[in-house]
Protein backbone atom coordinates (compact mmCIF):
# COMPACT_ATOMS: atom_id res chain seq x y z
CA UNK A 1 0.00 0.00 0.00
CA UNK A 2 0.93 3.43 -1.20
CA UNK A 3 1.38 5.66 2.45
CA UNK A 4 -1.32 7.78 2.87
CA UNK A 5 -0.26 8.91 6.14
CA UNK A 6 2.66 11.21 3.49
CA UNK A 7 -0.28 12.73 1.85
CA UNK A 8 -1.28 16.23 2.17
CA UNK A 9 -2.81 17.19 -1.22
CA UNK A 10 -4.82 15.13 -2.52
CA UNK A 11 -7.65 15.66 -6.08
CA UNK A 12 -10.99 14.21 -5.68
CA UNK A 13 -10.35 13.40 -9.81
CA UNK A 14 -13.05 14.45 -12.37
CA UNK A 15 -13.78 11.52 -14.75
CA UNK A 16 -13.31 12.40 -18.43
CA UNK A 17 -16.01 12.07 -21.04
CA UNK A 18 -15.30 10.84 -24.53
CA UNK A 19 -18.32 12.74 -27.08
CA UNK A 20 -20.35 9.83 -26.81
CA UNK A 21 -20.39 9.76 -22.94
CA UNK A 22 -17.83 6.62 -22.54
CA UNK A 23 -14.55 7.33 -20.59
CA UNK A 24 -11.76 9.27 -22.19
CA UNK A 25 -8.70 7.19 -20.26
CA UNK A 26 -6.10 9.60 -22.31
CA UNK A 27 -7.17 12.46 -21.10
CA UNK A 28 -7.05 11.16 -17.78
CA UNK A 29 -4.17 10.01 -18.30
CA UNK A 30 -3.03 13.64 -19.32
CA UNK A 31 -5.01 15.26 -16.22
CA UNK A 32 -3.13 12.52 -14.02
CA UNK A 33 0.42 12.69 -14.50
CA UNK A 34 -0.06 16.74 -14.96
CA UNK A 35 -1.33 17.19 -11.33
CA UNK A 36 1.64 14.75 -10.08
CA UNK A 37 3.85 17.01 -12.01
CA UNK A 38 2.19 19.77 -10.00
CA UNK A 39 2.53 18.60 -6.50
CA UNK A 40 -0.67 16.54 -5.69
CA UNK A 41 0.09 13.88 -3.89
CA UNK A 42 -3.01 10.98 -3.72
CA UNK A 43 -6.48 10.74 -5.62
CA UNK A 44 -9.73 10.34 -4.93
CA UNK A 45 -11.23 8.15 -7.79
CA UNK A 46 -14.79 7.47 -8.41
CA UNK A 47 -15.65 9.88 -5.74
CA UNK A 48 -18.56 12.63 -5.73
CA UNK A 49 -16.55 14.63 -7.76
CA UNK A 50 -16.32 11.53 -10.34
CA UNK A 51 -19.66 11.59 -10.87
CA UNK A 52 -19.82 8.18 -9.69
CA UNK A 53 -23.26 7.94 -9.44
CA UNK A 54 -23.74 8.11 -12.93
CA UNK A 55 -21.39 5.22 -13.82
CA UNK A 56 -22.12 1.67 -13.94
CA UNK A 57 -20.87 -1.42 -11.42
CA UNK A 58 -18.61 -2.52 -15.16
CA UNK A 59 -17.36 1.30 -15.80
CA UNK A 60 -16.58 1.71 -12.14
CA UNK A 61 -14.10 -1.16 -12.38
CA UNK A 62 -13.07 -0.05 -15.80
CA UNK A 63 -12.22 2.94 -14.41
CA UNK A 64 -10.34 1.91 -11.39
CA UNK A 65 -7.96 -0.68 -13.26
CA UNK A 66 -7.21 1.75 -15.38
CA UNK A 67 -6.46 4.56 -12.96
CA UNK A 68 -4.74 1.99 -11.04
CA UNK A 69 -2.18 1.62 -14.10
CA UNK A 70 -2.21 5.05 -15.01
CA UNK A 71 -0.66 6.44 -11.08
CA UNK A 72 1.68 2.84 -11.02
CA UNK A 73 1.73 3.35 -7.42
CA UNK A 74 3.71 6.74 -7.26
CA UNK A 75 1.20 7.73 -5.16
CA UNK A 76 -1.95 6.68 -3.05
CA UNK A 77 -5.09 6.16 -4.74
CA UNK A 78 -8.71 5.63 -2.90
CA UNK A 79 -11.45 4.46 -5.12
CA UNK A 80 -14.95 4.93 -4.14
CA UNK A 81 -16.86 2.17 -3.31
CA UNK A 82 -19.31 3.12 -0.26
CA UNK A 83 -23.24 3.22 -0.74
CA UNK A 84 -26.76 3.14 1.37
CA UNK A 85 -26.60 -0.78 1.43
CA UNK A 86 -24.28 -2.53 3.52
CA UNK A 87 -23.66 -5.45 2.10
CA UNK A 88 -22.89 -3.98 -1.35
CA UNK A 89 -20.56 -1.84 -0.41
CA UNK A 90 -18.59 -4.94 1.09
CA UNK A 91 -19.37 -7.20 -2.15
CA UNK A 92 -18.12 -4.14 -4.47
CA UNK A 93 -15.06 -2.72 -2.04
CA UNK A 94 -13.99 -6.45 -2.10
CA UNK A 95 -14.06 -6.49 -5.66
CA UNK A 96 -12.01 -2.94 -6.08
CA UNK A 97 -9.72 -5.20 -3.46
CA UNK A 98 -8.70 -7.53 -6.40
CA UNK A 99 -7.40 -4.38 -8.66
CA UNK A 100 -4.30 -3.35 -8.36
CA UNK A 101 -2.89 -0.13 -7.54
CA UNK A 102 -5.65 0.54 -5.25
CA UNK A 103 -4.92 1.55 -1.79
CA UNK A 104 -7.91 2.27 0.30
CA UNK A 105 -11.54 2.51 0.14
CA UNK A 106 -13.82 5.87 0.23
CA UNK A 107 -17.08 4.99 2.15
CA UNK A 108 -19.59 7.27 2.27
CA UNK A 109 -22.23 7.77 5.34
CA UNK A 110 -25.11 6.00 4.11
CA UNK A 111 -27.26 8.65 1.89
CA UNK A 112 -30.78 8.43 1.96
CA UNK A 113 -31.50 6.02 4.52
CA UNK A 114 -30.37 8.60 7.04
CA UNK A 115 -29.15 6.11 9.68
CA UNK A 116 -28.64 6.99 13.22
CA UNK A 117 -25.45 7.27 15.26
CA UNK A 118 -25.73 3.76 16.15
CA UNK A 119 -26.49 2.91 12.59
CA UNK A 120 -23.54 4.40 11.19
CA UNK A 121 -20.73 2.83 14.03
CA UNK A 122 -22.65 -0.52 12.79
CA UNK A 123 -22.49 -0.06 9.07
CA UNK A 124 -18.98 0.97 9.30
CA UNK A 125 -18.00 -1.58 11.89
CA UNK A 126 -19.49 -4.20 10.04
CA UNK A 127 -17.98 -3.22 6.48
CA UNK A 128 -14.57 -2.51 7.71
CA UNK A 129 -14.40 -6.61 9.62
CA UNK A 130 -15.45 -7.82 6.26
CA UNK A 131 -13.65 -5.50 3.94
CA UNK A 132 -9.58 -6.60 2.44
CA UNK A 133 -8.96 -2.60 1.91
CA UNK A 134 -8.52 0.18 4.49
CA UNK A 135 -11.68 2.34 4.88
CA UNK A 136 -11.67 5.52 4.49
CA UNK A 137 -14.70 7.19 5.62
CA UNK A 138 -16.68 10.29 3.58
CA UNK A 139 -18.50 12.62 6.08
CA UNK A 140 -20.29 15.03 4.11
CA UNK A 141 -24.08 16.02 5.27
CA UNK A 142 -24.81 18.30 2.49
CA UNK A 143 -25.29 15.27 0.31
CA UNK A 144 -26.07 12.27 2.42
CA UNK A 145 -28.76 14.11 4.41
CA UNK A 146 -27.39 13.26 8.01
CA UNK A 147 -24.52 13.80 9.92
CA UNK A 148 -21.15 11.50 11.36
CA UNK A 149 -21.13 13.16 14.77
CA UNK A 150 -17.47 13.70 16.23
CA UNK A 151 -17.59 11.52 19.00
CA UNK A 152 -18.67 8.93 16.53
CA UNK A 153 -15.83 9.24 14.04
CA UNK A 154 -13.54 8.94 17.00
CA UNK A 155 -15.54 5.88 18.11
CA UNK A 156 -14.75 4.66 14.76
CA UNK A 157 -10.90 5.77 14.48
CA UNK A 158 -10.18 3.24 16.95
CA UNK A 159 -11.06 0.01 14.45
CA UNK A 160 -8.03 -1.12 13.04
CA UNK A 161 -9.11 -1.34 9.46
CA UNK A 162 -10.85 2.43 9.26
CA UNK A 163 -7.62 4.68 9.00
CA UNK A 164 -8.85 7.93 7.86
CA UNK A 165 -12.14 10.09 7.41
CA UNK A 166 -12.45 12.76 4.46
CA UNK A 167 -14.33 15.48 7.15
CA UNK A 168 -16.90 18.00 5.60
CA UNK A 169 -17.96 20.23 8.45
CA UNK A 170 -16.95 22.69 10.75
CA UNK A 171 -13.23 22.97 12.14
CA UNK A 172 -14.58 22.84 15.66
CA UNK A 173 -15.50 19.25 15.17
CA UNK A 174 -12.15 18.17 13.07
CA UNK A 175 -10.66 19.47 16.82
CA UNK A 176 -12.01 17.44 18.69
CA UNK A 177 -11.48 14.94 16.29
CA UNK A 178 -7.66 15.47 16.46
CA UNK A 179 -7.69 15.28 20.13
CA UNK A 180 -9.48 12.26 21.00
CA UNK A 181 -8.95 10.15 17.73
CA UNK A 182 -6.97 6.72 17.37
CA UNK A 183 -3.01 8.19 17.36
CA UNK A 184 -3.15 6.14 13.63
CA UNK A 185 -6.26 7.98 12.20
CA UNK A 186 -5.77 10.32 9.62
CA UNK A 187 -8.02 13.68 9.29
CA UNK A 188 -8.60 15.35 5.64
CA UNK A 189 -10.59 18.01 4.94
CA UNK A 190 -13.36 17.88 2.38
CA UNK A 191 -13.24 21.53 2.17
CA UNK A 192 -10.94 23.14 0.08
CA UNK A 193 -11.27 26.49 2.02
CA UNK A 194 -10.48 24.97 5.10
CA UNK A 195 -6.60 23.64 3.50
CA UNK A 196 -5.12 25.63 5.10
CA UNK A 197 -6.38 26.33 8.82
CA UNK A 198 -7.01 21.96 8.92
CA UNK A 199 -3.56 21.61 8.74
CA UNK A 200 -2.58 24.20 11.41
CA UNK A 201 -4.66 23.19 13.56
CA UNK A 202 -3.90 19.11 13.10
CA UNK A 203 -5.10 17.84 9.84
CA UNK A 204 -3.31 15.86 7.72
CA UNK A 205 -4.46 17.91 4.70
CA UNK A 206 -7.23 18.44 2.05
CA UNK A 207 -8.96 15.88 -0.41
CA UNK A 208 -9.69 18.91 -2.99
CA UNK A 209 -11.60 19.70 -5.97
CA UNK A 210 -9.79 23.22 -6.73
CA UNK A 211 -6.33 21.62 -6.85
CA UNK A 212 -7.29 20.67 -10.49
CA UNK A 213 -6.91 23.83 -11.29
CA UNK A 214 -4.91 25.39 -8.71
CA UNK A 215 -2.23 22.32 -7.65
CA UNK A 216 0.64 24.48 -8.32
CA UNK A 217 -0.73 27.02 -6.16
CA UNK A 218 -1.60 24.93 -2.75
CA UNK A 219 1.40 22.90 -2.88
CA UNK A 220 3.37 26.48 -2.48
CA UNK A 221 0.97 26.92 -0.28
CA UNK A 222 1.94 23.87 2.04
CA UNK A 223 5.04 24.00 1.42
CA UNK A 224 5.20 27.56 2.95
CA UNK A 225 3.56 26.59 5.84
CA UNK A 226 5.83 23.59 6.52
CA UNK A 227 8.99 25.77 5.80
CA UNK A 228 7.44 28.82 8.82
CA UNK A 229 6.59 31.08 6.12
CA UNK A 230 3.17 31.83 7.67
CA UNK A 231 2.41 35.18 6.32
CA UNK A 232 2.99 33.82 2.57
CA UNK A 233 1.24 30.80 3.16
CA UNK A 234 -1.83 32.96 4.19
CA UNK A 235 -1.47 35.46 1.30
CA UNK A 236 -1.74 31.91 -0.69
CA UNK A 237 -4.94 30.97 1.04
CA UNK A 238 -6.84 34.22 1.01
CA UNK A 239 -6.12 34.59 -3.67
CA UNK A 240 -7.27 30.58 -3.30
CA UNK A 241 -10.43 31.05 -0.90
CA UNK A 242 -12.81 33.32 -3.85
CA UNK A 243 -11.55 31.02 -6.64
CA UNK A 244 -12.13 27.43 -4.45
CA UNK A 245 -15.91 29.12 -3.95
CA UNK A 246 -15.99 29.70 -7.32
CA UNK A 247 -15.68 26.12 -8.40
CA UNK A 248 -19.04 25.29 -6.43
CA UNK A 249 -21.35 27.97 -7.97
CA UNK A 250 -22.92 25.69 -9.91
CA UNK A 251 -23.17 21.85 -9.52
CA UNK A 252 -20.01 19.93 -9.26
CA UNK A 253 -17.86 19.16 -11.49
CA UNK A 254 -19.47 21.49 -13.90
CA UNK A 255 -17.19 24.66 -13.03
CA UNK A 256 -14.24 22.84 -12.57
CA UNK A 257 -15.07 20.79 -15.77
CA UNK A 258 -15.48 24.18 -18.16
CA UNK A 259 -12.21 25.44 -16.46
CA UNK A 260 -10.03 22.35 -17.35
CA UNK A 261 -11.65 21.99 -20.75
CA UNK A 262 -10.92 25.74 -21.63
CA UNK A 263 -6.91 25.01 -20.28
CA UNK A 264 -6.56 21.83 -23.02
CA UNK A 265 -7.18 18.95 -20.74
CA UNK A 266 -9.96 16.51 -22.42
CA UNK A 267 -12.59 16.71 -19.80
CA UNK A 268 -16.07 16.36 -22.08
CA UNK A 269 -19.28 16.93 -20.69
CA UNK A 270 -20.94 15.85 -17.70
CA UNK A 271 -23.46 13.24 -17.35
CA UNK A 272 -26.96 13.68 -16.39
CA UNK A 273 -28.59 15.07 -14.05
CA UNK A 274 -25.93 17.31 -14.00
CA UNK A 275 -25.35 19.72 -17.65
CA UNK A 276 -21.83 21.41 -18.75
CA UNK A 277 -22.23 24.99 -17.91
CA UNK A 278 -23.86 26.74 -20.83
CA UNK A 279 -22.12 30.24 -21.97
CA UNK A 280 -23.83 33.01 -19.70
CA UNK A 281 -22.52 30.74 -16.92
CA UNK A 282 -19.22 30.24 -18.25
CA UNK A 283 -18.93 34.24 -18.12
CA UNK A 284 -19.95 33.97 -14.58
CA UNK A 285 -17.87 31.38 -13.49
CA UNK A 286 -14.75 33.50 -15.25
CA UNK A 287 -15.76 37.06 -13.70
CA UNK A 288 -15.84 34.96 -9.99
CA UNK A 289 -12.36 33.22 -11.07
CA UNK A 290 -11.01 36.97 -11.88
CA UNK A 291 -10.42 36.02 -15.31
CA UNK A 292 -11.97 38.02 -18.80
CA UNK A 293 -15.50 37.34 -19.16
CA UNK A 294 -14.93 35.67 -22.50
CA UNK A 295 -12.16 33.46 -21.15
CA UNK A 296 -14.20 30.14 -20.68
CA UNK A 297 -14.68 30.56 -24.42
CA UNK A 298 -11.24 30.02 -25.93
CA UNK A 299 -8.04 28.45 -24.79
CA UNK A 300 -6.42 29.42 -21.27
CA UNK A 301 -2.57 29.10 -19.93
CA UNK A 302 -2.46 26.27 -17.87
CA UNK A 303 -0.79 27.98 -15.05
CA UNK A 304 -3.66 30.23 -13.28
CA UNK A 305 -1.67 31.79 -11.09
CA UNK A 306 -0.66 35.37 -10.57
Amino acid sequence: MTALKDADLLTALATTFNEDGSINYDGLEKLTNYLIKQGCNGFVIGGTTGETPTLSHDEKIELYKHFGQIVNGRVPVIAGTGSNNTQETIAFTNEVAEIDGIDAALVVVPPYNKPNQRGMVAHFTTVADAVKLPVVMYNIPGRTGVKMEAETIVKLSHHQNIVAVKQCGPLEDMEYIVDHKDPNFLVFSGEDAQALTFRLLGGNGVISVASHAYCKQMRQMYDDLYAGKYQEAAKLQRWLTPRMAALFMFPSPSPVKALLNAQGFDMGGCRLPIVPLNDEEKSQLAKALSLPSDALQGKLPLDLGE
